[in-house]
This record gives C-alpha cells, structure tokens and sequence, in this order.
C-alpha cells in the first residue's frame, strides 16, 4: 500500500473531536501510542531478557499501525502528505551521511 492511499483510506475513520481541525488529539494519541510501544519493548527486557517472539511482535506490529494511524491524521490535519513526510526524512537522511553526520545530536546537524 502507498502512503497516499493509506492516508486518504485511514481517514474514513477519523471518528475524534473536530476531526479536519484539530492537530492536537492525533497528537496526543501519537504520544501514547509510541509510549505503547515502548511499553511493549520494555516488558520483552524485563520478563524475556530481551528475546522477541512471534506473539511479541505481532503485538508490537499492532501498536505501530495505531502509530501510523495516529502518524497519517496529524499529517492530514496539518495538511502535509506522508509521501512528503517520507521523502524529506530520507533526503535529510541522506544528506546527513553524505556530510558524516548521522551519529551525534541535534536537529539541523
């Protein structure tokens, strides 16, 4: 599937307050859906000394559609495209190795 039809078939079910003017909530939701998944990872750690299982992944897959989905309505509110999003981030990636910056801090690096 492409970003473009992800984005567009994910927002049929944009069921939230104000939904088409409100960047706050899939905000919010982004937050705790990546503390989910963190969530998930740190139980692996602790209870399975840090080894995946099948189930263990199926469930973090799980947390990370909701991420994406959380992901593609804040890009929607904030009319920005995944496929825009996608794009800049591996150019600036890119960018970054090209000058040996990847390892290190700060955004504009």
């Amino acid at each position: 599937m492409e970003f473009e039809e992800y984005q567009k078939k994910s927002r049929v079910v944009a069921k939230y307050p104000n939904a088409g003017e409100n960047y706050i909530y899939p905000t919010l939701g982004l937050s705790g859906e990546s503390g989910e998944v963190a969530e998930k990872i740190k139980k692996v750690l602790r209870d399975k000394n840090g080894q995946l299982n099948e189930v263990d992944c199926e469930e973090i897959k799980k947390e990370l559609g909701d991420v994406l989905w959380y992901l593609a309505q804040l890009a929607t509110e904030l009319g920005i495209s995944l496929e825009d999003v996608a794009a800049g981030n591996l150019a600036k990636l890119y960018d970054r190795m090209k000058r040996g910056k990847l390892s290190g801090s700060g955004d504009n690096r």
